[in-house]
């Protein structure tokens, strides 16, 4: 027999979600803070070779 399910709270829910949306926030920062230490080259965690694109002319 179907039963209805508990209601949960809107403070709860909200809760819930902000710690949700923190995690992207902070997984994205951490994200391009790498990005940033690789493109300037002070990474530390990994290396990528660099290529010398000159255009002649």
């Amino acid at each position: 027999m179907a039963v209805p399910k508990k209601c949960i709270s809107m403070s709860k829910k909200h809760i819930r979600r902000n710690i949700w949306k923190k995690k992207g926030y902070l997984t994205a920062a951490k994200a391009f803070s790498l990005a940033k230490s690789v493109s300037t080259g002070h990474s530390k965690s990994f290396f990528v070779r660099q290529t010398n694109n000159k255009v002649l002319g």
